[in-house]
């Protein structure tokens, strides 16, 4: 069976089948009549079931209604799924004897198919989001598990070690009953990465009074799970699912050791597999992906760190179970879990399914990029099924390797692979080809192939020049010629992304200068562009005239070290747009859709894997 990262899976297991293909993966259950998705399978149910219902159902056609039923479970791949519901409604009730009757039919189905998916829309997925709740006390407890419910969770982790000092009956039935959302109770000792360090047998008893009060989940280790069947004795409540887990705290294994460890975790009679492995290279998470999409039983499958953020938030596209979402940046129970906003209103995570595009942004640091923030928001404004996220690349080509499916659609380049990955791209531009560097790889969904070109230079050179004609006017309004034209134009940092500007500001007429650390490699872009080398150590002297332009295009000033800069700021007095520029690459998205998206809305080509078209939101074209 192919597999959705490229690579080739195949563990067949009980419960559910998967089918992979091109067109995404497609989930369904035992019985199901067909390879329907289950995630468009609840909701179209829901409004099947309820439309009928509806007073002015009986008066539509036969063959209306009967058209109505064969389309409701087919929406388009990248068609927004709330839409497609009222498109069929629509259909079905435009039949009716009036224009009035109509109307009325909609106003009152439509409200409906809004409130099933809340404030993200209608759900494309039945993955939950699982907010961890830890504290020293049940009162504080509670307090965090109502804001979980207000912040988007669909159920809490209790985390009973977190607990200081408390009566495990009382506790427990306290949070049971007091609990907004659904309970999974987790009690988790030293030897598993926990705060328990007390004896076994009070830790599992524990476990068991939780399932034995109503807890929904419990978690029990898969070390420990033998002693704990033998505990309850096949005594398990049917509302309770038992979740047998393992944590790897030191490396992922391989797909062949995955595997078996999800047979083994099964072979204890679990009702939910769980594992988390630690990610030491992006590329570790493609294993994991491949355990999810093939598992035929419930999975919870995460690998931990900031390299293996993708697990967390793609498990929908791939069948996970849940994902873990915190109240907070920073309080997690494991390493790289994103907080519940993040999955909601950046990652856009009610709305991922099997067929979702993913794109990103590679590079090395990665975690500061606003650009996930400034795509997914576009991709949501135009209903389209992609998602955008951060990507902790080391090596480039293996990378790429790995992920070689079409569903890994197209990815943004910044430090330190821009000019590595042009050797990974079956074709550059010219433009690419002559700066050296690409920023932007597109993978063509006819083939596969990878497409490079470089727009680094089209943004931070449109927001250099509207800086320097000055408020009202941007994107060359005022005139034809360049404001750069003969201006002085220093570039900090010799590798793609100052390749990239250096060539952009060349090319509108500007004057050249490199600034690097190492010098040969300052004198070496300086040879190619036609300009003047200096070392970083000589640019702080370096004033030959007011109003020079000074653009830093390295890690200087880079989160977190946001007021660094690369030259002293009594030297910044000689520049025009010493402070406007430092930091080039945030510019690079930031300005570039800025400027262009918000405040133009016309046509723009992103610093991104793709075109966004602005005339009338309706797409985003993917090359």
């Amino acid at each position: 069976m192919a597999d959705p990262t490229g690579g080739v899976g195949g563990l067949l297991m009980v419960g559910i089948w998967f089918s992979v293909g091109s067109g995404g993966i497609m989930v369904a259950s035992e019985g199901m009549d067909g390879a329907l998705p289950t995630y468009r399978h609840e909701i179209g149910s829901n409004v099947q079931d309820g439309f009928p219902t509806n007073p002015f159902f009986p008066r539509c056609s036969k063959a209306s209604t009967e058209f109505f039923f064969s389309t409701l479970h087919q929406p388009p791949p990248h068609f927004p799924t709330n839409n497609w519901y009222k498109g069929c409604v629509h259909s079905l009730s435009s039949n009716l004897p009036s224009s009035s009757t109509h109307k009325a039919a909609m106003e009152l189905v439509t409200p409906a198919i809004e409130k099933m998916g809340g404030r993200e829309g209608i759900r494309r997925n039945s993955t939950l989001i699982c907010a961890p709740i830890m504290a020293d006390t049940v009162d504080q407890m509670l307090i965090q598990m109502n804001s979980a419910k207000s912040y988007g969770a669909d159920l809490v982790e209790i985390r009973l070690d977190s607990l200081k000092g408390f009566n495990a009956r009382e506790a427990i039935q306290t949070l049971v009953k007091l609990s907004p959302l659904p309970t999974l109770f987790t009690y988790r000792p030293t030897w598993e990465g926990g705060q328990y360090n007390g004896d076994e047998e009070s830790r599992l008893d524990a476990l068991r009074l939780a399932m034995e009060l109503g807890a929904d989940h419990i978690d029990v280790e898969l070390q420990a799970v033998d002693d704990f069947n033998n505990l309850i004795q096949g005594d398990k409540p049917t509302k309770c699912k038992l979740i047998v887990s393992s944590h790897n705290y030191e490396n992922t294994p391989s797909v062949e050791e995955l595997g078996n460890l999800v047979a083994k975790i099964q072979s204890t009679g679990a009702d939910i597999v769980k594992f988390a492995t630690t990610a030491v290279d992006i590329t570790d998470v493609a294993r994991v992906f491949q355990i999810t999409a093939h598992s035929q039983v419930p999975i919870i499958a995460m690998v931990m760190g900031e390299k293996g953020l993708m697990s967390r938030v793609l498990c929908p596209k791939f069948g996970g179970y849940l994902t873990f979402g915190t109240l907070e940046h920073g309080k997690v129970s494991a390493p790289g879990q994103p907080t519940i906003r993040d999955l909601l209103d950046l990652f856009n995570f009610r709305q991922l399914g099997p067929d979702t595009k993913v794109f990103g942004i590679i590079g090395k640091p990665v975690g500061h990029s606003k650009s996930p923030l400034l795509y997914n928001q576009a991709f949501r404004s135009v209903g389209f099924n992609g998602v955008y996220v951060h990507m902790l690349v080391d090596n480039v080509k293996n990378f790429l390797d790995t992920y070689s499916s079409t569903d890994f659609a197209g990815f943004s380049c910044t430090i330190p692979h821009k000019e590595s990955i042009v050797q990974c791209c079956d074709e550059v531009d010219p433009v690419a080809k002559s700066i050296g560097a690409v920023n932007c790889v597109v993978r063509r969904q006819s083939d596969g192939k990878l497409y490079g070109c470089n727009t680094d230079y089209v943004g931070a050179i449109s927001a250099i020049e509207d800086g320097l004609r000055g408020p009202g006017v941007q994107n060359g309004v005022r005139g034809s010629s360049s404001p750069l034209a003969g201006r002085l134009f220093v570039v900090i940092g010799a590798g793609g992304a100052g390749k990239a500007l250096a060539y952009g500001a060349k090319e509108k007429g500007a004057r050249i200068v490199i600034a690097n650390r190492t010098y040969d490699r300052a004198r070496e872009l300086a040879e190619i562009i036609g300009g003047e080398a200096l070392s970083l150590a000589d640019l702080s002297s370096y004033a030959p005239e007011e109003g020079m332009i000074l653009a830093n295009t390295t890690s200087i000033g880079m989160q977190p070290n946001i007021h660094e800069t690369p030259i002293s700021k009594e030297a910044l007095k000689s520049y025009a747009l010493g402070r406007l520029m430092n930091n080039m690459r945030d510019l690079q998205g930031y300005l570039h859709l800025r400027n262009y998206l918000v405040r133009s809305w016309q046509n723009i080509d992103c610093c991104g894997p793709f075109t966004l078209k602005l005339e009338a939101l309706k797409q985003y074209v993917v090359y």
